[in-house]
């Protein structure tokens, strides 16, 4: 497996995506992460049909804690939970410069345009428009570039990129967003921490992982 998996129950699978996997893909011939798990609970147990739901997402570029769930009822429960309370979900980001202050809210409010897979800082009052909410903090700077801590409270398309973008600090190895250049590493994006109650226990959870990004070197 590319997926390397951190815990698992008779209830859901925790594991790290890889950056530049998708989560789930149409592409023919293009391994995914829930084809991997759906492989991987199928082969543990012959005599059910292998289920494996999908709770979040996260792109494609990202690296990342996930959950998944193993059973329909799991699914459900971990499902209301995001809806009506949400999971603790933090990322480390590098960007080009810094956010000022050096910690605080950005809130914005965005637009996701279909046709081109981007999303927009719109007006409040823009159709469409859904508001988009994330805390950080600054860690630390190395030459030009900043460690960010962001705890997202919403979780909107390109969250953290589109709101880093507007705020005038891009991510390193934003191609979408920002101004990366050959050479330049990956996307500096990665979920490192992942919290949420057990779907039938529960009982609190929290996985952490170290970002093994190139983008992230020197500066964690």
């Amino acid at each position: 497996m590319q997926a390397k998996i951190i815990y698992e129950d008779s209830q859901l699978i925790v594991c790290v995506k890889p950056a530049g996997m998708a989560v789930q893909t149409r592409r023919v011939g293009e391994m995914d992460l829930y084809s991997e798990l759906m492989n991987h609970v199928a082969g543990k147990n012959e005599k059910n049909v292998p289920y494996i739901g999908i709770v979040h997402r996260l792109d494609q570029p990202v690296e990342g804690v996930m959950v998944f769930a193993k059973t329909r009822e799991a699914a459900a429960a971990l499902n209301r939970q995001l809806q009506e309370y949400g999971f603790g979900k933090y990322y480390y980001a590098v960007t080009k410069g810094m956010p000022e202050p050096k910690s605080g809210t950005m809130t914005d409010y965005l637009r996701k345009d279909g046709k081109t897979n981007t999303s927009l800082v719109v007006d409040e009052k823009t159709p469409g428009a859904k508001k988009a909410v994330l805390n950080y903090e600054v860690l630390g700077q190395r030459e030009d570039k900043s460690l960010v801590r962001i705890q997202l409270k919403t979780g909107r398309h390109h969250q953290i990129r589109v709101q880093m973008a507007h705020a005038g600090c891009p991510l390193l190895g934003d191609r979408k967003y920002g101004t990366a250049g050959k050479g330049e590493p990956s996307l500096a994006l990665c979920a490192y921490r992942l919290s949420f109650l057990h779907p039938t226990e529960g009982t609190p959870m929290e996985f952490e992982i170290v970002p093994e990004g190139a983008g992230f070197h020197g500066m964690l």
